[in-house]
């Protein structure tokens, strides 16, 4: 029987950070105690903390840590099917399953995200112009409510339940289980394609001349301007068939990613200094020449494809011990995209990781971030207060153009701005209040943006 600790937890971005007091449950039985004993204090669930700011934090409450709670539960090996408890990864699911001929649906740029966490933030991936986020591959969520009342929910069955769940941000009761479908490949490999693109005007043409490719996404410079504002990586990919082979050589990323990694253990890369708008100027330049002009195509294996991040562990410790923040939208057209450029490259602070891409049509409404347009997601070491008004600058202009903020890896929105970019939050917290109205399940987000508390 696990009890109540206090644990310091944090998001992804090691910003905030909190003292929680926690509790890790071995078995499902355990998750109604925690939640019998929870002493009147609100709870919220937490997985692999991977989302990267505030999401997963509850400061004055219960936090009950779901990561031991990865039982399959049940497989159809016919469709695909799968029923498991909310804290399997998607690398669980990879290793597990991949040698059998099935693959998730969709996966975010890390493996090591819970199956509770892919269905809280309704995570999307590099196929989401066809495959849609992660949601539309759930069948039935069986979910614990605030009353203890373990409840079913699906498409036909408390359906406005099951749509609230699906990217509410762990804030309609704590996940179960989930069934799901994954969907069957051949083989673990990827037949790639890469374009170097020289401005922002030229990745738009890139990206419609592939809109067909089951799988697209773009590293995009952030630190070029004038005629190279926007340059950057097209990278399309499939699944391979059977006969494919891997053992290509490795990239530039997988490179230097054995030196990036010694430095994080020897805690090297524990200064503010080792970021700055100089050092990522020539990473960028760097990795831009190291793609030749035109198309190159190969075959890789799925991970450095999907997570080529994960090849370095703890890669978050790279921006120094204030940490970082993620900054991710979806704007509807290229000219926002290019006045935030504008904005961030004149700035002086310079996004170390970005990535950009166009989504397709789903759109779940309520808190899920998706929707038809542009998304852009930058990691900005934590530079303090200089860091925050740059980045209430960009909200003015995703508001202004009908954008949103990713709450999965936001730390700051206003409630303002929140509520404009997400004009059916009304309509979500109705839902909420319904099966929740006591106010049971919380976190330091969802009080943030006037979601939950009295």
């Amino acid at each position: 029987m696990s009890h109540w600790t206090r644990k310091e937890l944090a998001g992804w971005g090691r910003y905030p950070v909190v003292d929680a007091c926690c509790r890790r449950p071995e078995r499902r039985s355990e998750v109604f105690d925690s939640l019998d004993q929870r002493d009147g204090q609100p709870v919220l669930a937490h997985g692999l903390g991977r989302s990267y700011g505030d999401a997963a934090l509850l400061s004055d409450g219960k936090v009950v840590l779901t990561r031991r709670l990865d039982r399959m539960l049940d497989f159809d090996a016919e469709t695909g099917r799968l029923r498991c408890e909310a804290g399997v990864t998607i690398g669980e699911l990879i290793d597990i399953f991949l040698p059998r001929g099935w693959f998730p649906p969709v996966v975010p740029g890390t493996q090591y995200v819970t199956v509770g966490g892919a269905i809280g933030c309704n995570i999307h991936g590099k196929n989401h112009v066809h495959a849609g986020c992660f949601g539309d591959h759930v069948r039935r969520i069986e979910l614990l409510c605030g009353n203890g009342e373990v409840v079913t929910c699906s498409r036909d069955e408390n359906e406005r339940l099951f749509w609230a769940t699906i990217g509410g941000m762990g804030l309609t009761g704590f996940i179960l289980s989930a069934e799901f479908e994954l969907y069957p490949v051949e083989s673990p490999a990827i037949e790639m394609e890469s374009v170097r693109f020289e401005n922002l005007d030229e990745f738009f043409d890139v990206s419609a001349a592939y809109a067909d490719s089951p799988m697209t996404v773009s590293w995009i410079d952030c630190v070029a301007s004038g005629d190279a504002l926007g340059r950057g990586i097209f990278m399309s990919g499939q699944h391979a068939d059977a006969s494919a082979a891997t053992g290509v050589e490795p990239s530039f990323l997988d490179r230097i990613a054995g030196v990036v990694q010694s430095a994080v253990d020897g805690r090297m890369l524990q200064s503010d200094l080792l970021l700055n708008k100089a050092s990522i100027r020539m990473f960028n330049e760097a990795y831009f020449r190291k793609h030749p002009p035109g198309h190159q195509q190969t075959i890789v294996d799925y991970e450095p494809f999907f997570f080529p991040l994960d090849a370095v562990d703890n890669w978050n410790f790279i921006y120094g011990p204030r940490g970082f923040l993620q900054y991710q939208v979806v704007v509807p057209d290229r000219e926002t995209i290019r006045e935030m450029l504008l904005e961030i490259t004149s700035c002086g602070m310079a996004s170390f990781l970005a990535v950009i891409k166009e989504f397709g049509d789903h759109d779940h409404g309520g808190l899920s971030f998706p929707k038809p347009g542009v998304t852009l997601a930058l990691d900005f070491p934590n530079y303090g207060d200089e860091l925050l008004r740059l980045l209430d600058r960009l909200d003015r202009l995703v508001v202004d153009t009908g954008g949103r903020v990713y709450l999965g890896k936001d730390a700051r929105v206003s409630r303002d701005n929140f509520r404009r970019m997400y004009p059916e939050w009304e309509q979500w917290k109705a839902v909420r209040d319904q099966w929740d109205p006591q106010q049971v399940f919380q976190s330091d987000l969802g009080r943030r943006l006037g979601l939950v508390g009295q």
